[in-house]
Order: structure tokens, then C-alpha cells, then sequence
């Protein structure tokens, strides 16, 4: 049987997870990624994915994205694509029930990629203003919940010194990867299921 012509475009944040399942379950799923902080910017979010549509024309594509865009559904729907199934990509990490259980503990989730561009991604966010930014964090999250992957590298360093900056205690967990294989799994199962009904 041919190789579908399948790609999954879409935010980089989770690449080296997202990379490592589609070799290990041996998916016929080719991968386009994005910058990890256009989420913060939806100007910017809706050219760069329209700029991969384009880039990729002629591919069958699903999106590994979130509800990151409030024209999202509307923007997959004009270039005949459908988005993988959560919230954002922490949901999809942690599963929804223990997305929402830590979202209402006060956590302030904080992935390895946007540790390690935490200036540039929060410059973008709120302005260059670090009493801004503290105040911001204080007075919408409690900690910050930084999540570890099999993945993941060593970034302690980095989120210390983004929790000094926003004023925030720094708390770790450890996460597997089987929310997100499922989430993954649900893609490639509706691509090759549309293959084969062709």
C-alpha cells in the first residue's frame, strides 16, 4: 500500500513528543511545526497557518492545535483540514479532567520551549514591563506548573528564573505521554480511515 499523503501542521511546543509517537507507533504522518508562542499573537497565528496551508498544497492535512484562535474552526474549515481534539496543547498533555483539576489549583502551566524563549514569549505577550508581568501572573495564577515529559531536557534553570521574574513558586510533574498519543491517535486513525475510503 502507498504512504498516505498525510501532515500534521501545527504548534512546535510538544514537537519532540509528537515526533517521538509518530516513530514509535510507526504513523505514516509527516510533520510541519510552528513557532511555540503565536498563540500570543493571532494576527501572526493566522498568517503562519495559512502560510503552511499554502506551503503544503497538495498534502492531506490535520492541525495540531488547540482552540488558539478564535476564527480557528472557521480558518480549517476553508482549507477543508479538522484540528486535533482539546482545548490547547496542556489538555491534550494532561488529559482534560487534570488540565482543569490544576487550571482551578491557581497553576500557570509552563512547557520546556516557552521556558526557554520565556522573554521573547512574554515580551510579545504584555510588553517589556516586568511590574506589569508580576502583577499579571500574581493575580491569575498561584504557581507555576512546569511539566516534564520523556522528552523533555533539562530546563530547571529557565523556570526558576521565569518564576523569579513573575513573583511565583516553581512546582514540577512528571507526565507521560498517553493523553497525547490518544489525542495523535484519533488524527491518524481519521486520516487513514479517509484513505481508504477513497
Amino acid at each position: 500500500m502507498a504512504r498516505p499523503n498525510c501532515l500534521l501542521l501545527g504548534c512546535g511546543i510538544l514537537q519532540q513528543e509528537v515526533r517521538f509517537l509518530i516513530k514509535k507507533n510507526h504513523w505514516p504522518l509527516d510533520t510541519d511545526f510552528l513557532d511555540s508562542s503565536l498563540h500570543v499573537n493571532f494576527e501572526n497565528l493566522a498568517q503562519q497557518l495559512q502560510s503552511g496551508f499554502l506551503r503544503n498544497k497538495g498534502r492531506d492535512i490535520a492541525v495540531f492545535y488547540g482552540c488558539c484562535h478564535p476564527r480557528m474552526e472557521k480558518m480549517l474549515e476553508d482549507a477543508h483540514s479538522f484540528r486535533t481534539d482539546g482545548q490547547n496543547c496542556v489538555e491534550m498533555l494532561l488529559g482534560r479532567e487534570k488540565f482543569m483539576e490544576e487550571l482551578s489549583n491557581g497553576a500557570f502551566f509552563l512547557l520546556e520551549d516557552w521556558a526557554l524563549c520565556w522573554d521573547k514569549a512574554m515580551g510579545n505577550t504584555f510588553g517589556s514591563n516586568p511590574d506589569v508581568v508580576r502583577e499579571i501572573f500574581q493575580l491569575s495564577s498561584k504557581f507555576l506548573l512546569c511539566l516534564r515529559t520523556p522528552c523533555s531536557g533539562d530546563f530547571q534553570k529557565a523556570a526558576d528564573e521565569a518564576g523569579e521574574k513573575v513573583g511565583l513558586p516553581v512546582r514540577w510533574m512528571d507526565v507521560g505521554l498517553d493523553h497525547l498519543e490518544g489525542v495523535l491517535r484519533q488524527v491518524v486513525e481519521r486520516k487513514l480511515h479517509a484513505h481508504e475510503n477513497e
